[in-house]
């Protein structure tokens, strides 16, 4: 307790200190450390809690990373596209509810017509969705996957202005192991460094608990993820997926496994919260299949982005990038109330109607408000 105690009165963190918190197991240790995220969030992002609508509108991958179930190589998954009228319509729903920002993700492609559609849509929905309390429409979030800059500048002048691309480990080691040749650690960076130049609020992110990572591992993600002076973060545990050629390596998860694994997912949250302090982190889906209250879990350790499911229910367990993903129970007309409900003991308080953007980015190269 002493140890972790002295490390947490610092300012600054090293490897040797991120280890060491990332390890904490003792229940007043893991407390101390969520004690001290909570503090930081409450002092530079406040207590609200910002919805992004989530809308998966295609599985059509074109890559075959080893650990994704919707990986170009597995031929059992249903391909689905979503059409450009059954996406606004999503989109008004966001709105209409006061999620106040929206997340377009889908598998990754590169070819004309999937660029033009994501272009035409995102122009559309920020049209579609003015209304008094969102004057600007919907705040826009591409996760659609490593683009050329041409491709980048036009979605961002259609009004798409945040972007989530996810580096999943900042070791070249594991990257290797979770992609094939031909996608590289190098191209992923070069993307980020684009988006960045280009203007977009840029998140980043990685896996927790993947085959063979270590502490050290995730603790130099977490001084990856400052250094690059990301906006955002989307991480989560590593939940397997049997047909795909890691998932099919990894041992059968034990109850004492996941316990460990959303110990140190939580860890990580708090940890990045600390370090990063005025960032956005969510909560993601990934978190509640390890535990029901997995998400609520996270914002306790310092996340405040909650992404509901907005994906149509016939297609939504066509998106399965890891098995046993939460599917049926957030398409409910009460999502908000119920989910209040739930933060309120935390106290948080939901945001409705707002963009939610990140305040670090108005700090970093003088962008303004």
């Amino acid at each position: 307790m002493k140890v972790i105690q002295s490390i947490l009165q610092k300012k600054d963190f090293d490897e040797a200190d991120i280890v060491t918190l990332l390890a904490a197991t003792h229940p007043n240790d893991v407390e101390a450390v969520r004690r001290r995220a909570e503090s930081e969030l409450l002092k530079h992002c406040g207590r609200n809690v910002h919805f992004r609508g989530l809308v998966e509108f295609s599985n059509v991958c074109e890559r075959n990373c080893y650990y994704c179930g919707i990986r170009r190589g597995n031929l059992k998954v249903d391909r689905y596209n979503l059409s450009r009228e059954g996406i606004l319509t999503l989109a008004k729903d966001c709105a209409e509810r006061g999620f106040g920002s929206l997340v377009l993700q889908s598998g990754e492609r590169r070819d004309s017509v999937f660029i033009a559609l994501v272009e035409d849509v995102v122009r559309t929905i920020k049209k579609h969705t003015r209304n008094a309390s969102l004057p600007n429409g919907l705040g826009i979030t591409l996760c659609v996957g490593e683009q050329s800059e041409e491709t980048y500048r036009r979605f961002f002048a259609a009004g798409a202005h945040r972007y989530l691309l996810r580096i999943e480990t900042s070791s070249p080691r594991l990257f290797k192991k979770l992609h094939p040749p031909g996608q590289t650690f190098s191209r992923r960076f070069s993307c980020l460094k684009t988006l960045k130049e280009i203007g977009y609020q840029v998140g980043s992110g990685i896996l927790i608990g993947v085959p063979g990572q270590t502490t050290r591992d995730l603790a130099r993600d977490v001084l990856f993820l400052r250094d690059q002076d990301v906006d955002m973060i989307g991480m989560g545990p590593y939940v397997v997926h049997r047909r795909t050629p890691v998932g099919r390596r990894y041992p059968p998860l034990t109850a004492n496994r996941r316990k460990e694994i959303m110990r140190v997912s939580l860890l990580m949250i708090a940890v990045v919260r600390i370090v990063l302090k005025n960032v956005n982190i969510a909560a993601t889906t990934a978190l509640q299949s390890l535990d029901s209250w997995g998400r609520e879990r996270g914002v306790q350790f310092g996340a405040n982005v909650i992404m509901p499911q907005m994906t149509p229910p016939d297609v939504r367990n066509q998106y399965l990038l890891y098995q046993n993903k939460p599917v049926v129970d957030e398409y409910a007309d009460d999502f908000e109330s119920a989910f209040e409900k739930r933060l309120r003991p935390l106290n948080r308080e939901i945001a409705l109607n707002r963009w939610g953007d990140s305040p670090h980015y108005f700090v970093r190269d003088g962008h303004k408000s």
